[in-house]
């Protein structure tokens, strides 16, 4: 019998791991070569494996809600020409493999019967970021989240490792479970009673899905990790609107595609970011550790409501064709699920436009582990005075509000004021006349 197994393809050089959220195919069905045969999540994003073959799909490795790493068989595929005597030789494997693996299918099980009797643990309301892997063991091990939270992580902004909840766990205090709302530790002997929930009124309970969480655990950890600070300009983006204008049809009818503002942000912050460079690094303990390499982020929401935030990769090498097409790509990838986790990881800075949805200002949350994050706002029609060499005159422009918050454990704000300024400096430079 041919059989191939199914890695787990890597994804990106910080994805070490994967949860199996979906087989799409069961055990003996018939899949065709390139057809998607698996859903799967990790930190960063969701997304599919195909099968690199086909042929019958004749053993899943790693059951739904399970954690396997990069370059870990999930599945075995057997080719559907098979022979007869391949066919009896497999079966005689499969029941010599039965024999001499009772006891350890027994102690298995055993095992499994103790896991599904540990009451189900929620991360929804813990302040720490926690990787599927650690939540399998933790889940495993009955780790309440109380016990979670205390430990103190040696990963990347205090992030709880694998290693980290192993070398707890022959340490830890039992916890005695006397009631279903209550739970006495052995040490203190006092009750942790959550507070009760009461509502006035009609209410909808409504579950947070997977990506939800991810965002809502992220965003409380850069809040707790990063002393938030956040700085304001107003800048005359007149000559930017009137460009794009003029442009737009022509970029449409020569490349296919639409011309938007967002490449020409991209295109700023890039340039400002190398007048800055000690905005585009990241923090690990005591050490600053500053980028070579411009790779910007831009926050995408989702048909879902969700948010997700892919990257454009060396952002500065690029002309404005180039963005134009990378960020309509990313854009369109990430609205039909379609983006691979290489593709939203390793940014250093990251833009979010809050002026799609009208409004004119925002206090972004730091995307960590970067530093910075810029908000740009609504561009609005507003009189404002014009200066020249001859007087200063009343004129109707076109203004936006822009705000950068950022991480004031290393971006003081000297640095934050001065580099928001220039990105706004360089849109109000912006070239009328400007080729194409």
């Amino acid at each position: 019998m041919s059989e191939i197994e199914i890695i787990l393809p890597k994804m990106g050089e910080s994805v070490a791991e994967a949860t199996i959220t979906k087989w799409l195919k069961s055990e003996g069905d018939t899949i065709e070569a390139e057809e998607s045969l698996v859903e799967i999540a990790t930190d960063k994003v969701d997304s599919e494996v195909p099968a690199v073959t086909g042929g019958v799909l004749s053993k899943i490795l790693v059951k739904e809600g399970e954690v396997a790493q990069v370059g870990q068989a999930i599945a075995i595929i057997s080719s559907q020409s098979v022979s007869k005597e391949s066919v009896s030789a497999a079966s005689s494997k499969e029941s010599n493999n039965a024999t001499v693996s009772t006891s350890e299918n027994s102690k298995k099980e055993e095992k499994q019967q103790q896991v599904e009797t540990t009451p189900p643990i929620s991360f929804q309301s813990g302040t720490k970021f926690y990787s599927p892997l650690v939540k399998t063991i933790a889940k495993k091990e009955g780790v309440t989240l109380q016990e979670l939270e205390e430990i103190d992580g040696t990963g990347q902004n205090g992030r709880v490792t694998k290693k980290d909840i192993l070398d707890f766990l022959p340490t830890r205090e039992k916890n005695i479970k006397i009631s279903k709302d209550t739970v006495v530790t052995k040490s203190e002997n006092k009750p942790i009673i959550p507070p009760a929930r009461s509502f006035n009124g009609a209410v909808e309970i409504i579950e947070m899905d997977r990506m939800r969480k991810l965002i809502s655990d992220h965003m409380v950890m850069s809040k707790r990790v990063s002393p938030h600070v956040t700085s304001f300009v107003e800048a005359d983006v007149t000559n930017m609107v009137l460009w794009r204008e003029k442009v737009k049809n022509k970029f449409e009818q020569r490349e296919g595609e639409k011309i938007t503002f967002t490449p020409l942000f991209v295109e700023i912050v890039a340039k400002a970011l190398k007048d800055f460079p000690l905005v585009n690094v990241s923090v690990d303990g005591n050490t600053i550790i500053r980028k070579k390499y411009i790779n910007i982020g831009i926050a995408t929401a989702l048909p879902s409501g969700n948010l997700i935030v892919p990257v454009i990769k060396d952002a500065d090498r690029m002309n404005l064709t180039g963005l134009a097409k990378s960020v309509n790509s990313l854009v369109t990838k990430a609205r039909n699920n379609k983006l691979s986790p290489d593709e939203i990881q390793d940014g250093t800075f990251t833009i979010t436009n809050v002026g799609t949805f009208g409004n004119l200002s925002g206090t972004p949350i730091i995307n960590q582990p970067q530093v910075a994050i810029l908000a740009t706002g609504a561009i609005k029609k507003k009189p404002a005075v014009i200066e020249t060499p001859s007087g200063d005159f009343i004129g109707i422009r076109h203004m936006m509000y822009l705000s950068l918050s950022y991480d004031h454990r290393v971006v003081d704000g000297a640095l934050g004021g001065s580099f928001l300024r220039k990105i706004a400096d360089y849109m109000e430079q912006f070239e009328l006349d400007r080729e194409l």
